[in-house]
């Protein structure tokens, strides 16, 4: 199992519908994972990312519950 600290970035996005242009925001974790922007306003922006290369499966947990 593989285990290391993740930083979430924020991103803006725009889309353009009908003329009107859209802004939004998201998160996102190396290996391009995307993180729910409320998981990012209760826990902060720091997780612990856990790795299992047998089964394959990421696990992500805050900093602070650790």
């Amino acid at each position: 199992m593989k285990e290391r600290e993740v930083e979430a970035k924020r991103l803006v996005g725009k889309k353009t519908v009908r003329g009107k242009v859209y802004e939004y925001e998201y998160y996102t974790l190396p290996l391009n994972l995307y993180i729910p922007k409320s998981m990012v306003e209760k826990f902060g922006t720091k997780f612990s990312l856990h790795y299992d290369e047998d089964s394959g499966i990421i696990t992500l947990r805050p900093m602070d519950l650790k």
